[in-house]
Order: C-alpha cells, then structure tokens, then sequence
C-alpha cells in the first residue's frame, strides 16, 4: 500500500501547545520499522488552482500572504508563517496523491493512505479546529474532475468521517453536492458546538464504549449502502481518527486499541468487498500518551495495507 507522509514540514507551535505535531515523525518512523507492505513516498504540495476547487480564493490568498488575521488565526488554532502554509499545502497534496493512487493502481483501484489529513473542519472561506484547508474535499472535487472533463456525476464519493469530532466543514462544503455523500460518527457533545449537518450523522454520548460504538456503526454503514444504492460511490475517503480512543484528551470516549482495530476492519472490509477505491486519512489524535495515539494510527495503516493486499490478490485471481 503506498502511503505518503508530510512531516519534514513542522509547525513552529509554542511550548504547551495542545496540537501533537510530533506524532506525524514518530508515525513516520513506526512505519518505517514496520512496514507490512506499506511504501512510503513524500506528499507534494497542492497548489492554489487545486485549493480553490474547495475553498474561496480570498481565503486561499490570505492563507499564502500571511494577512488572515488574529480572530482567523486563533479559529485555526495555529498562528500564521510560512511554515504552516507548506504543511497545509503538503497535507493536503498527500491525499489528492493518495486518490490518485487509490483511482489507479495499475487500474484496479485499491487503498492508499496519508500519514496525516482528515482536516474536516476547515469551510470553504476559513480554517478551523487545527484544519486550514480542507484536504478530503479539495482531493475529492479534484478527482471528479480529472475522472470525465468536470463532470462530478461521473464520481460519485462517499466520506466515512469516524474522527471523534463532527466533519462540519466536509458537510459544509458539499451541503448542495450530491454527488457525494458526507457520513460522519462522532462524540455529540464535543466539539465543534455547533455542527453542519452531512448527509448522515450519528451522535454518540460521551463514555461510549467498543459494543456501543461498534452497534450503532455496522447499521450506520448498512445506512450509507442503501442510500447510495442508486449511484454507488467510486471512490472513498475513510477520516480514521484516533481520538475516540479511551485515552484521548479531547475524545471523550471510551474505545480501546481492539475497538479501534474492529472499527477499522468493519469500514475496510466494507469498502474492499465493494471494490471502492479508498483514501485512508489518520485524522485527530490527542492521547495522554502520545506513543498510544501513534500506535493506534500505526493499526489503522498496518490494516489498510492488509486490505490493499487482499484487494490486489482478488484483482489478481
């Protein structure tokens, strides 16, 4: 499975900060020791042109100048350099480079990954909750448009948001777009307060356990199926975060690492047994024990590649 990673593209955060920048290094690394079939590639940088197929070109350029402004900034969480720019332009360029390769691989489509992404709470015209721009929805508007001369009907898309946190900006930005269909499963009382409605939405109480969460996602998926049934979708983005993990700070969940790795087999499972081709996106994180953040997202790839590699044996037989 490739996987394309951004992290030589560090953040200048102050001493404190609640945003783990260093676990896209350790993640990084992790793989690098133990790669089950995952090859790593450095993530380009999209440009504006690709940026603004998502958001407005205002915001774009006050992003690239620097002339967002304190209340902007402080709704992103990051202060402005040109440091934060490059890495919101690497993170998403991993994951349009991540479709691309998930709609290809040799023509059979199959999974691919990014070692960051899953920047749902970023609109059209701001950033927000650590997010500038919006990865998945930019890949996506990009990818309909490289697959038939523009015509976004041609490809149908399918978000499966499991980040602890609502994907506001992801439902924000194709509120009016049907040919792709926003789920998000997410802590109802956590963050953002005031939530865009997806296509579909599935709240959970805060101290949700594995049985709890693994219940009501087997039949939001079923969910999803029936209504895409009338233009399946042909390519997916799966936000897998880490932060419904029981130690996460912010969370407010109650998952284990075996929860988690179930969570993961259902959608994975689910979506190779349809041949959907797949973006896997690492998403939040916040663990107490940031080694635990990272080894729940190293389970996250390491069942990615697993499904990649069943899906190219399928193709192959």
């Amino acid at each position: 499975m490739h996987a394309f990673h951004f992290d030589a593209h560090a953040l200048p955060l102050p001493p404190g900060h609640r945003f783990p920048a260093s676990k896209y290094g350790l993640l990084r690394q992790g793989v690098q020791a133990d790669p089950r079939g995952i090859e790593l590639h450095t993530a380009p940088a999209a440009t504006a042109g690709e940026l603004a197929l998502a958001h407005d070109p205002d915001y774009i350029e006050a992003v690239f100048e620097g002339t967002l402004g304190a209340a902007r900034e402080r709704e992103i969480g990051f202060g402005w350099s040109p440091a934060l720019v490059e890495r919101a332009r690497r993170s998403v360029g991993a994951t349009i480079a991540a479709a691309r390769t998930a709609l290809s691989a040799g023509g059979t489509g199959g999974i691919a990954a990014s070692l960051g992404g899953g920047t749902h709470h970023a609109r059209a015209d701001a950033g927000s909750g650590y997010c500038v721009f919006n990865d998945v929805a930019v890949a996506a508007r990009l990818m309909q448009a490289e697959a038939h001369r523009g015509e976004r009907s041609a490809l149908p898309v399918v978000v499966i948001d499991l980040d602890v946190h609502q994907g506001n900006g992801t439902a924000s930005i194709f509120a009016d777009d049907e040919s792709v269909f926003t789920f998000s499963m997410h802590g109802e009382r956590n963050f953002p307060f005031r939530k865009s409605a997806g296509n579909l939405d599935v709240g959970l109480p805060d101290g949700c356990d594995d049985a709890t969460y693994l219940a009501a996602l087997g039949p939001a998926l079923d969910e999803v199926w029936r209504r895409t049934a009338a233009r399946p979708p042909r390519l997916a983005f799966y936000v897998a975060g880490a932060d419904p993990h029981e130690g996460d700070r912010l969370g407010r969940l109650k998952l284990t690492q075996a929860g988690l790795a179930a969570r993961d087999a259902l959608v994975l499972d689910a979506l190779a047994g349809r041949r959907i081709p797949a973006v896997v996106l690492m998403a939040g994180g916040y663990g107490r024990d940031i080694a635990t953040t990272v080894a729940v997202h190293l389970q996250t790839l390491h069942l990615a590649a697993r499904a990649q590699s069943r899906w190219a044996h399928a193709g192959a037989s």
